[in-house]
């Protein structure tokens, strides 16, 4: 889950599903995860690739 929400590990993960000390899951961190199950490969890709257009440095292989 942390992968496919592009967090940095299970240990952050956990940040948001603890049932004692739970944090707000911002609206990036859950559109990131969504558009990762509802786009196919190739649209997230396109998404991927304007992202880079603007000047983000991305490699989804380092999460």
């Amino acid at each position: 889950m942390a992968e496919l929400f592009g967090v940095a590990g299970g240990q952050q993960w956990r940040k948001y599903t603890s049932r004692s000390e739970s944090r707000q899951m911002s609206p990036q961190i859950l559109f990131f995860g969504a558009a990762r199950l509802a786009l196919s490969d190739e649209e997230l890709a396109r998404v991927l690739e304007r992202m880079r257009e603007i000047g983000a440095d991305i490699d989804l292989a380092q999460e």
